[in-house]
């Protein structure tokens, strides 16, 4: 059984590494370090660490300043608040201006449990996804979170990053790389593929797993760059299978589904299943058994690819 460690565990480690390579790098939160995982940066740096209170707007606007005197922010909050509180700032303060910002957003989607739909950020991709001169980042792991924390912070520009409270599998080791814009073929497969980020990567490779022993060939890709988005991987994929399934844990509208349906659309049509929320708030609940209620499963994505099969025979 592969061992698992939250994304937001691997932000916070990631953040010490930083600390020690670029004095430029800071770290802002609102008021939740422990949750966020920032608290140790802060404990090492505390001149670089700065807590604004439970004042997101104050987060980033504080941010976008660091970054307009050179500084390297990374501000850190849960997803529904980074996104839900702070728009104004991250569009106009941040975005705008193109400031080097990196919004480190943890607590994302439902698997943030019991907290319940009022904290559950599953519209957060398609806003961020909308905002020009924004990169929006969904790791899968707790290696490919450390190696996109670092990536954030040598790419000049605003970046929103995307992390989780569950403890999620290990798929990766050090020889995995990660570059933004880039996605990543885990499995090459002839008959569907599977196109996942975050949480779903693990599902994606367990219900190829399965599949392959029903005589099924798919594909497995982690598109953890959302945006810029791998077109020219993403069209290949589908040339090669001519059906495609996406998962994430977002709502199915502008989120990753969205992204490749949009590349598909206009570059090659190609018979299609979104697996995601479907267009619902989440409730509280134990985080698997959300992910059970609202088809992010294993096995929903068996059955997406069953659906998907069908209608690329007709």
């Amino acid at each position: 059984m592969a061992s698992k460690v939250a994304t937001r565990e691997a932000y916070g480690k990631a953040l010490l590494v930083l600390g020690a390579e670029n004095p430029k790098v800071v770290v802002l939160d609102a008021d939740l370090s422990k949750s966020t995982k920032t608290a140790d940066f802060g404990k090492k740096y505390p001149e670089r660490f700065f807590n604004m209170g439970i004042a997101e707007a104050n987060l980033l606007g504080t941010a976008a300043g660091l970054a307009a005197a050179g500084k390297i922010p990374f501000a850190s909050t849960f997803a529904i608040f980074a996104v839900g509180r702070a728009f104004e700032q991250i569009r106009n303060s941040i975005a705008y201006p193109k400031l080097n910002v990196k919004i480190a957003a943890t607590h994302s989607g439902i698997t943030v449990g019991e907290d319940g739909g009022s904290h559950q950020a599953i519209e957060d991709v398609a806003i961020m996804r909308a905002v020009p001169n924004m990169v929006v980042l969904v790791p899968a792991d707790g290696e490919e979170t450390r190696q996109v924390i670092l990536a954030a912070a040598k790419y000049y520009g605003p970046v929103y990053i995307r992390m989780g409270r569950l403890d999620v599998p290990l798929l990766f080791g050090e020889d995995y790389q990660f570059e933004i814009g880039k996605a990543n073929v885990l499995r090459e497969g002839t008959d569907a593929a599977i196109m996942a980020n975050g949480v779903m990567v693990s599902m994606a490779l367990e219900a190829a797993d399965e599949l392959a022993a029903q005589g099924i060939s798919v594909s497995v890709v982690n598109v953890a760059s959302v945006k810029p988005l791998d077109e020219e991987t993403i069209l290949r994929v589908a040339k090669t299978t001519k059906a495609v399934v996406t998962a994430e844990e977002h709502n199915i509208i502008g989120g990753l589904g969205s992204a490749v349906a949009e590349v598909l659309a206009e570059k090659e049509p190609t018979p299609m299943v979104r697996v995601g929320l479907k267009d619902t708030f989440g409730e509280s609940g134990k985080p698997t058994e959300l992910l059970e209620k609202y088809g992010l499963t294993k096995d929903a994505l068996i059955k997406a690819v069953q659906e998907v099969l069908l209608k690329k025979q007709k």
